[in-house]
């Protein structure tokens, strides 16, 4: 995959609009502030962290196609068009066929709880127009409107590590010539019941939300930021597999540990949830950043958030390659390696 570029990066996480602040963040170290997420018949409420409101209100938002979006939608578009920057206009005027890769684990939930309840309390009254908004492949949908990109557009569902699987798919598609650029993105919005039902296996955990994008290229030449060079294989686990084990197939198939290589993990401070991870990398010297323990489990965009990191590291010339573990919740160990633009 070493003829595949990044040319750009977007973020929208609980730090803010932007990469920007996503890079202050993380570079600050400290857990962003928890806010208390209120669950129907519960006293105690959920504890999240939630992207916070745009200032000012980016002007993508007035676009017809958002005007009853949910906030995943709005994440991925932010994220995407600052991704894509200035090849905006080339992809709305068919000078580039733009493919676009949507990675999600929980999605639209805010619509389909709504949904659901409306229709319980009354199916008389329930809302036909919240029914569009409780799909999966919503986001993908307005961004590929929004852009005027009618090349492929696919939407991928699973754990965390999907996101890897989606650079996999997008270097595949540009490799056989089937698009000329492709963005690959990730997101999630909290909601107390996503938040409750991650409750029941851990206490400690706090959801978060937001979306991360990659734009990719096979052009090296101007404007790169890094390059991939590898996706490993998934290692699938369940509940009779070994979830370490399969984080250390991953391990041995990314490079060394070296001092100017970068190592960008899931670990968020929770000992049972880091465990596969940190039997996998103990012996990892080089430098490595955490974005969980800073943003909270971000699902989908956690994964994205640990890219667009690792990318920006090298774009910065801070290191000369970087390693991405993902260990998924219930599916998969993946591993990607990045480098820098040669």
């Amino acid at each position: 995959m070493t003829r595949i570029s990044i040319h750009g990066c977007g973020a929208v996480s609980p730090a803010g609009w932007g990469m920007e602040p996503l890079r202050e963040s993380l570079k600050a170290g400290s857990p962003l502030p928890a806010k208390s997420l209120p669950r129907p018949g519960w006293e105690k409420p959920l504890s999240v962290r939630q992207v916070p409101s745009p200032d000012p209100r980016p002007s993508c938002f007035g676009h017809a196609r958002l005007r009853r979006t949910s906030p995943i939608s709005q994440y991925l578009v932010a994220a995407s068009l600052e991704a894509i920057g200035a090849d905006a206009a080339p992809i709305a005027n068919g000078s580039i066929r733009l493919g676009v890769v949507f990675c999600v684990m929980s999605g639209c939930v805010n619509y389909s709880r709504r949904f659901y309840d409306e229709t319980l309390r009354d199916p008389a009254t329930a809302s036909p127009l919240v029914f569009p908004e409780t799909v999966f492949n919503a986001p993908a949908s307005h961004i590929a409107a929004m852009l005027g990109a009618p090349a492929l557009n696919y939407t991928l569902v699973g754990d965390s590590g999907t996101f890897l699987q989606g650079l996999a798919l997008a270097a595949n598609w540009l490799l056989s010539d089937r698009v000329d650029a492709c963005l690959v993105a990730g997101g999630e919005e909290c909601d107390w019941l996503t938040s409750s039902a991650f409750h029941l296996f851990s206490r400690s955990l706090v959801l978060s939300d937001g979306a991360g994008a990659l734009y990719l290229k096979k052009d090296s030449r101007n404007g790169v930021l890094a390059q991939l060079h590898s996706v490993t294989d998934p290692c699938l686990f369940s509940s009779k597999s070994d979830r370490t084990r399969a984080a250390q197939k991953v391990r041995a198939e990314l490079p060394p540990a070296s001092s100017n290589h970068l190592l960008a993990d899931g670990f968020q401070n929770l000992p049972a949830l880091d465990a596969a991870e940190t039997t996998a990398w103990r012996d990892w010297t080089g430098a490595r950043i955490s974005p969980k323990k800073v943003l909270g489990e971000g699902l989908m965009a956690a994964a994205a958030w640990q890219c667009v990191l690792a990318i920006d590291s090298l774009s910065r010339n801070e290191y000369t390659a970087a390693n991405v573990s993902v260990v998924g919740s219930n599916q998969q160990a993946i591993g990607a390696h990045f480098v820098k633009p040669t």
